[in-house]
């Protein structure tokens, strides 16, 4: 049975990358808890320095991930009962509130930077969890789908 659907043998030397991509999601997470804890001590300077680096981590796993998948294209889940129904209840989620994230992400980002704090504390209250939702469910399913690589 094959574990790659689409892609090319391209793909094959890249088989690091999905753990570079969980490497990269938990360094996110790291990030934003401790720009949330710089927030709460109200030291912005050092919030701003931890959202960047977490939107940087975002963006070399973006380009990663998009790396790998068309180069490699998707791996079958061979898992079954229960763990096949938490594997697709989580990449579901995970791509549905990553999809929401982008947008969310941006204009996060630009209120803050504009200094309209009250819009930037509205829609970070939304923004913060889901990044951390999406980051951790990454993870998960890293783990989860690692042994078909």
């Amino acid at each position: 049975m094959p574990r790659h659907t689409a892609g090319t043998n391209f793909g094959e030397g890249l088989t690091f990358l999905p753990l570079l991509n969980a490497i990269l999601n938990a360094f996110t997470i790291i990030f934003l808890v401790l720009a949330l804890v710089m927030i709460k001590r109200k030291n912005i300077k050092a919030h701003r320095r931890f959202i960047y680096a977490a939107f940087a981590m975002t963006i070399v796993f973006l380009i990663s991930y998009l790396t790998y998948h068309t180069l490699a294209g998707s791996t079958t889940y061979f898992g079954e009962g229960a763990m096949r129904t938490i594997y697709y209840f989580l990449l579901i989620t995970h791509v549905l509130f990553a999809i929401i994230l982008l947008p969310l992400s941006l204009f996060t980002l630009a209120n803050g930077l504009s200094m309209d704090i009250p819009k930037h504390k509205k829609i970070a209250r939304w923004t913060m969890p889901i990044w951390m939702y999406v980051s951790l469910t990454g993870i998960i399913i890293y783990f989860m789908i690692s042994p078909y690589y």
